[in-house]
């Protein structure tokens, strides 16, 4: 009877593990929580929570008690009643001890999140630089897109990073100044949410240019409080920002409006004469279904002058300062206008559906003078690149999870048409002296992605596969006859990728997988289709865990090989194809929360950068960058005060293939302190607080000055901005 009674209490047991319980987590006003960590404290099982806030738990059965934790919530005990239940938490301040590390391909991620709440953003740079070894420098006068580095590459202004908003792509391909050209300036920086960012060519929904990594940006869906915020400072500089809610607070409506105006004439001899103007609205509405629908609108626009790069013997001679110009009749005009449709929505239990829409139009005219008077030595060399285009993209993905398994699979497409892409020769921007290049570009990219997601107990295993179908047409407007010059290709790029999680403290991973970056369309069509899209192939191994509860580690070393690199050539205004080449690295990031207000933080990265097809000791790829460090304090709810004190370094580095020529480095500190009292924020900031002088860009350029008989080889730079002072007073209603 004794073991009859054991055998049924035995089959009871395995019953009742077996059960699911599924529920909702939301926030206070009732909008979803995802990310949200789930653990039975009874079977140690957990779960995390999707898009929708709902999650399912395995082994839990009625009167566990169940465990929630998430960013910026406080911990929660949940006791299992009979029913699939709702679960309310309720807000706090981001602490790293809320922080869990999930089984997922991007699960870095979190760091972004913590690091924008702990120390916010009030520009476009700033936002760039939340990218865990991500260095921006900017050369044209504020207007023109910043150039990046990350793990190695000079990535130039994105040809081998991708990045987006909002599920819009920002690279421009075939660009009239670059090949995949970023210009994120047309983001509002206090509307940004969250930013998602990965390293390397792993990830089946990120296609053209994530080589390197890609970034990209969520804006927020609703705001607390509406604000007018006004800064002033050094260099004639002005800033205001409006953010307007539209709607009363509610679960299944939201909607604002945000509007950003900058002017400043930055600290050089020639001023910028610097104007932006920002417009951007948002409406997010949810059905019954919890199905998720908005739209948003936006335009950017911006008008600049800039005094270009400098050769470093005007300054050594002291013909002109760290802060003159050769030619300061150059700067441009840029501007962009997005409309966005995008829903997610539930299609069952266990199966979602995210998708996109959207159509942009832009317009881009830049004046520069790399070379000076080599070409030409009575006019000079001014070039002008413009463009007008329009970009129309869809994008859909279908997620399904199963037991032990979840599987993505992606279609989309998108369509870039550019009128007249130039390259002309031009003398005081108002003079065309000879259009160099003119004509009409079309370049299509259709594509589709399968990403499994298999479970094995504490082992993830992530194969995956993306198709993409390029086109390519160009018209030259120069040519003696009408002709479009066509070419096309496929390109498949699988990936295979290792996660094992020990517990939400501690993941190992091993990541691989084959990526690209597309050509120019006008140079595809020159080689007749050769090298249209040369592979990228990467390999991490790494892990990301928590000691301790209030410390985070990041570490990894990784290999990356690239068929083709992209080498822009200044005097001529175009990028052109280069050789092979590989690189090994090793990144290290660190986060700690020494008490309740104050945070630290620090990543270090090193890269061996090295062209294959060139012998040993004219191998250096030039202005790739070895090492790198960033790091600071972060002070959030001490009272009334919150700021920061961050570093940046970047070592000197080659600036030519033989290494005869260095890039310096530089490390640069900024402070910021804001005190808030009632409805209002008093701020102050001060960037390069120790007056620093460095070089923000530089490039080992040949170039004829007009008094000169023959040309000189040399470092010509941009000035990185000295001590600079800031003040900010925000109203909130």
């Amino acid at each position: 009877m004794k073991s009859l009674l054991t055998y049924f209490m035995s089959i009871f047991t395995i019953v009742s593990y077996s059960q699911v319980h599924k529920g909702t987590v939301l926030d206070s006003i009732g909008n979803p929580i995802e990310n949200a960590y789930i653990i039975n404290i009874v079977s140690k099982t957990h779960a995390h929570t999707n898009e929708f806030g709902v999650f399912q738990i395995d082994k839990t059965t009625i009167n566990d008690e169940l465990l929630l934790s998430a960013l910026g919530f406080k911990k929660l005990n949940y006791s299992v009643n009979e029913s699939d239940g709702t679960i309310i938490m309720e807000e706090d301040i981001y602490k790293l001890e809320q922080v869990t590390i999930q089984p997922k391909l991007s699960a870095m991620n979190v760091i972004s999140k913590m690091d924008l709440s702990t120390n916010p953003v009030n520009s476009s740079q700033e936002i760039l630089r939340k990218v865990p070894g991500l260095f921006i420098g900017q050369h044209a006068g504020g207007g023109k897109a910043e150039q990046l580095f990350l793990r190695g590459f000079d990535i130039d202004h994105g040809t081998d990073i991708a990045v987006s908003v909002d599920g819009m792509p920002v690279n421009m391909v075939s660009h009239a100044h670059g090949q995949g050209y970023a210009d994120l300036h047309f983001v509002i920086p206090e509307t940004v949410d969250k930013i998602d960012f990965g390293k390397g060519t792993y990830y089946a929904n990120k296609g053209d240019f994530a080589t390197a990594g890609y970034v990209g940006f969520q804006t927020r869906e609703k705001f607390d409080d509406s604000s007018i915020n006004l800064e002033v400072g050094q260099f004639n500089t002005l800033r205001t920002v409006g953010i307007f809610n539209l709607l009363e607070k509610s679960r299944t409506q939201n909607a604002f409006i945000a509007t950003e105006y900058i002017l400043t004439d930055g600290p050089f001899d020639s001023p910028q004469n610097f104007k932006r103007i920002n417009l951007f609205g948002k409406y997010t509405g949810v059905f019954a279904d919890n199905s998720k629908f908005s739209v948003q609108v936006s335009r950017f626009s911006s008008k600049w002058n800039a005094s270009g790069q400098i050769p470093q013997r005007l300054i050594d001679n002291g013909t002109i300062s760290r802060f003159g110009a050769v030619d300061d009749t150059e700067g441009g005009t840029t501007s962009r206008t997005n409309v966005n449709f995008s829903i997610v929505k539930p299609l069952s239990e266990n199966t979602f559906l995210k998708a996109n829409s959207f159509y942009s139009y832009y317009d881009f005219e830049l004046y520069s003078n790399f070379t000076f008077f080599l070409n030409d030595p009575i006019n000079g060399d001014q070039i002008r690149q413009k463009e007008k285009r329009n970009i129309y993209s869809f994008n859909a993905e279908v997620s399904t999870k199963k037991t032990n398994a979840a599987y993505q699979f992606g279609v989309g497409f998108r369509t870039d048409a550019t009128t007249d892409t130039e390259l002309s020769h031009t003398k005081g921007r108002y003079t065309t002296l000879e259009n160099i290049k003119l004509g009409d570009i079309n370049q299509s990219n259709m594509f589709s992605y399968l990403n499994a997601e298999f479970e094995f107990g504490k082992l993830k295993i992530n194969p995956a596969l993306r198709v993409d179908y390029f086109k390519f047409n160009y018209e030259d407007k120069l040519a003696t006859l009408f002709q479009t010059q066509s070419e096309n290709k496929f390109k498949a790029s699988p990936k295979l990728n290792f996660i094992y999680s020990q517990n939400s403290n501690f993941q190992l991973y091993f990541k691989s997988g084959l990526g690209f970056h597309s050509n120019d369309t006008r140079v595809v069509v020159e080689q007749s289709g050769k090298k249209i899209l040369p592979t990228a192939f990467g390999s991490d191994l790494g892990t990301l865990f928590k000691p301790m509860p209030k410390m985070v580690i990041t570490a990894a070393v990784w290999y990356l090989y690239l068929e083709q690199e992209f080498v822009y050539v200044g005097d001529a205004g175009i990028v052109e194809p280069s050789g092979k080449s590989r690189r090994l690295g090793a990144d290290l990031g660190l986060r700690y929360q020494l008490n309740q207000w104050l945070f630290f933080d620090t990543d270090l990265n090193y890269t061996y950068t090295r062209s294959i097809e060139q012998s040993s000791g004219q191998d250096y790829i030039p202005l790739a960058p070895d090492f790198t460090a960033t790091g600071g304090f972060s002070v959030t709810n001490l009272k009334h005060f919150s700021g920061g004190f961050h570093y940046r370094y970047l070592k000197s580095r080659p600036a030519n293939e033989d290494n005869s020529i260095i890039a310096k480095g530089y490390m640069v500190s900024d402070l910021n302190i804001n005190y808030v009292i009632k409805n209002f924020v008093f701020g102050i900031s001060a960037e390069n607080i120790f007056n620093t002088k460095w070089n923000e860009t530089q490039f080992a350029t040949e170039s004829k000055l007009q008094n000169e008989s023959q040309p000189v080889t040399e470092i010509h730079f941009t000035p990185g901005t000295p001590l600079f002072i800031k003040s900010k007073i925000v109203y909130k209603f």
